[in-house]
């Protein structure tokens, strides 16, 4: 399960677990029994469901390394890595000592950003958690009493506040002594998270450069200009208008054109081809054979030679086959006639072999025809040095003309959105970003009418005998409403970032990359609203109007944001401690087994026929950024909110197991497991930045909040000048910080290599940067399938992918007709 689902399913149990007396006030965690049951069944079930994943995987991982080593076997960037050995845990020390430079070389730049940030966390939790149990607990225990234990502080003679039921609270404490750790270590935290970012974003910026500035590979060397006038719509001119501009010569120019006609086509041929393949397949017959237990072998009935045919399907006559097969020759439905009303069996090879014929001569047809220019082109320069000045640079004095934007790898470019004009894609854009945040915004009045159905006063009328089981029973009355809110409500929040995802597609963006980083923009923006400020600033709100009133007062008054979050924060911390057990110790390694393709992979299996199909079930996993980098930062969100608060210790501890737990996982995933296409070349930091500087602001308001409500404004106005402050950093850093994170400097490239300063490298060259890892040569994605060919070239691939016959059992599927095979080559596996 996601953190999206847990977290929004634990939160729905707090909802619903409200108070069973009837009354209206809303209900706030103030059973410390209660609090306590919860807390160590949370923590033990946790434990439990972690530990027995992890020994499963241990014990399964030898014997299926067709899916648990899937990346290493299939490839190459990956081969260098070391052999895992097969022993239980012997593997665990192996992957702890991969280095930074081995991750670098193997997974890319997006990986050890990823893991960087898992470091950071882990060196900044561990400063608060230190700062937490020698400094800050002894100071509430002394004040308050509090230990920040879940049912410890709440317990009769304490003299402590129930910070959020106000019918029964207590005089806060107004000490002055007390009040100034707030204000202290909201400086200190603050101040401790933007030194350690800096540092870690000096070490990110200086390996990109030096990692980019060594390469020569034609991605790096060319630039993506948009706002292209009618007037230079052709290479000639594009080429002249550069190369007038002084800055280094033209390699090639790729216009784009409006190529939908043959796409479409090529994406016809995939459909009808598979068709193919599975009548050939149901009439020669394909056995897979018994596995080894860690490959999928492929091994079939030969063909005889005398299946090779084709014939004048359309022609209305029917052929007789004389076949030496057991099996029958599969029949196809046809209809025709007036509304298609009638119909007729035929031939299924024979209809699908000649549907294959004529395609094939249509898309030979399209490829010679002329298209119309769009107002995009791929300009590909001589040396990197050049293609860094252009999109550094205005090129032209006129607005919304010429612009230079990084180029994509040419197997990431998304063509169909290259055919957009520009308005189209900002008015697609805008309108599903719109619509994105209002899902985000209005997704809470989902959360209330599942909330009121496990009340127990609800069960109490619509099932009263359950209802009166549940009294007599606490424990499973809490393992009930932990569990039935999981159940309803996990399907709904597992769909959203998918739903996210698809919208995402959506957009207009020309690249993979981008689509993806706006995926991470997304999902961490519905996790954030819904799973943290829904629950804190607006979570008083009984039902929708409710809400809504609270969301006014929102917008009216900024105040209003920190004062709820003040009265709310603790009160919720059981939840927030309970979330981080969860994920940490048990969710976490259940990522390792990979539970989704392993539940998928019977219903796969059963539903494959031919080769091609058997041959897919050993593509490895795709890893997505844009669903697990959200979670983790919004895990150090509340983290760093929770730092100053009596449960600062116990979250911050809880914490620092998911992020290590994390890092150790995530690191396995993306070396060994897990495929990983889309590059945006460390991108991603800057927008992990930006975030955990949200967080801080968010911290930093409910430092002010928890002093106004103890009368100490003095105090809460000295951390005005530290909000301030971080808003302006944030600001700066994406100023001075952000372009070296999204450009190569000049200094940093290396000019002694081909391609790196003025001299040019082969065009039919093929080296690859030091990594092994050819963002030149990704695998291609044509009709929503993945083909083993790897695109080196910025073209269009409908205009140059090879025409393959189909792939038949005994039979290579790499024969058949066309041409542009230059601009490929067969993407090679490991081990295979």
């Amino acid at each position: 399960m996601s953190l999206t689902a847990s977290a929004a399913s634990a939160a729905l149990t707090l909802l619903a677990d409200g108070p069973d007396d009837g009354s209206k006030r809303p209900w706030r965690p103030n059973d410390p029994v209660k609090e306590q049951r919860d807390l160590y069944t949370q923590f033990v079930i946790s434990s439990a469901l972690g530990l027995s994943a992890f020994l499963a995987f241990c014990i399964l991982r030898p014997k299926w390394t067709e899916l648990y080593a899937a990346r290493r076997r299939q490839r190459n960037a990956a081969s260098r890595l070391p052999e895992l050995p097969d022993t239980l845990f012997g593997w665990i020390p192996v992957l702890h000592r991969i280095t930074e430079e081995e991750v670098l070389q193997s997974a890319g730049l997006d990986a050890y950003v990823f893991l960087s940030f898992f470091k950071f966390a882990i060196r900044f939790l561990l400063a608060v958690f230190i700062f937490a149990v020698a400094i800050i607990l002894p100071m509430h225990y002394k004040y308050t009493g509090q230990y920040g234990v879940p049912g410890w502080d709440n317990r009769p003679g304490n003299k402590t506040m129930s910070p959020i039921d106000g019918s029964e609270k207590e005089k806060p404490i107004t000490d002055p002594a007390y009040l100034w750790i707030y204000v202290l270590f909201a400086y200190v935290f603050s101040g401790l998270a933007i030194y350690m970012l800096l540092d870690e974003t000096k070490v990110i910026i200086r390996t990109r450069q030096t990692y980019l500035g060594n390469q020569t590979s034609t991605t790096d060397r060319t630039i993506r200009l948009s706002g292209i006038p009618h007037d230079l719509g052709t290479e000639d001119k594009i080429k002249e208008f550069v190369e007038g501009l002084r800055v280094g010569k033209v390699e090639s120019i790729t216009v784009c054109r409006k190529w939908g006609e043959l796409d479409e086509l090529i994406d016809e041929r995939m459909k009808v081809i598979r068709e193919l393949e599975r009548a050939w397949t149901k009439h020669i017959g394909y056995k897979r054979p018994k596995s080894d237990g860690n490959a999928l072998p492929l091994t079939e009935q030969q063909p005889r030679d005398s299946d090779d045919e084709r014939s004048g399907l359309l022609s209305g006559q029917d052929n007789e086959h004389v076949s030496g097969y057991s099996n029958e020759r599969p029949k196809v439905r046809v209809w025709y006639g007036p509304f298609r009303l009638r119909f007729r069996m035929i031939d299924a090879i024979d209809y699908y072999e000649e549907k294959l014929r004529k395609i094939d001569e249509y898309i030979q047809n399209a490829r010679e025809k002329e298209y119309c220019t769009t107002e995009i082109a791929f300009v590909t320069m001589e040396s990197i040095a050049a293609s860094q000045m252009l999109v550094q640079a205005i090129l032209d004095p006129h607005p919304m003309q010429m612009f230079a934007r990084l180029a994509p790898a040419p197997a990431d470019v998304i063509w169909k959105n290259t055919y957009l004009s520009r308005t189209r894609r900002m008015l697609q854009s805008w309108s599903i970003t719109f619509v994105i945040g209002f899902l985000t915004v209005f997704w809470s009045v989902l959360l209330v009418p599942i909330a009121s159905l496990l009340e127990l006063k609800t069960l109490e009328t619509i099932v009263p005998r359950l209802a009166e089981f549940l009294q007599e029973h606490p424990i499973i009355k809490s393992l009930v409403q932990t569990g039935l809110p999981t159940l309803a409500f996990s399907l709904l929040t597992v769909a959203v970032p998918y739903m996210y995802e698809w919208l995402s597609n959506n957009q207009g963006m020309v690249s993979r990359g981008d689509v993806e980083l706006s995926v991470i923009s997304k999902n961490f923006f519905f996790s954030f609203f819904n799973l943290f400020l829904l629950f804190t600033v607006f979570g008083t709100a009984s039902g929708f109007y409710g809400f809504w009133e609270s969301l006014r007062d929102a917008f009216k008054d900024s105040t209003t944001i920190a004062l709820a979050l003040a009265n709310s924060l603790e009160g919720l911390a059981p939840f927030y401690i309970n979330l981080l057990i969860l994920q940490g110790l048990g969710l976490f390694p259940f990522r390792l087994l990979e539970f989704g393709s392993v539940a998928l992979y019977p219903f796969q299996f059963l539903s494959a026929r031919t080769p091609r199909e058997y041959a897919e079930l050993s593509t490895p996993p795709k890893f997505s950024y844009g669903f697990s980098i959200p979670q983790t930062i919004l895990i150090l969100v509340i983290c760093v909110v929770y730092s100053v608060f009596p449960s600062s210790w116990l979250i911050c501890l809880f914490g620092l197991i998911y992020f290590t737990v994390g890092k150790f996982i995530y690191k396995y995933q993306l070396l060994y497991a897990m495929d990983h296409q889309q590059h945006s070349t460390g991108r991603a930091w800057p927008m992990i930045c930006n975030r955990v500087f949200v967080g801080l602001l968010v911290h930093q308001l409910a430092m002010i909040g928890v002093l106004a409500l103890r009368r100490a404004i003095t105090r809460s106005l000295l951390l005005v000048p530290l909000l301030g402050f971080t808003v302006w950093f944030s600001y700066w850093f994406g100023r001075t910080y952000e372009p070296l994170m999204k450009f190569i400097a000049l200094k940093s490239i290396n000019r002694d290599q081909p391609g790196g300063g003025d001299i040019s490298p082969s065009p039919s060259s093929t080296l690859s940067p030091p990594s092994g890892l050819d963002r030149d040569s990704l695998p291609i994605r044509i009709g929503g399938q993945d083909l083993e060919l790897r695109l080196k070239k910025y073209v269009n691939p409908s205009l140059i992918v090879p025409l393959h016959a189909a792939w038949l059992p005994g039979r290579n599927p790499a024969r058949g007709n066309g041409n542009g095979a230059s601009a490929f080559e067969v993407h090679q596996t490991q081990n295979v």
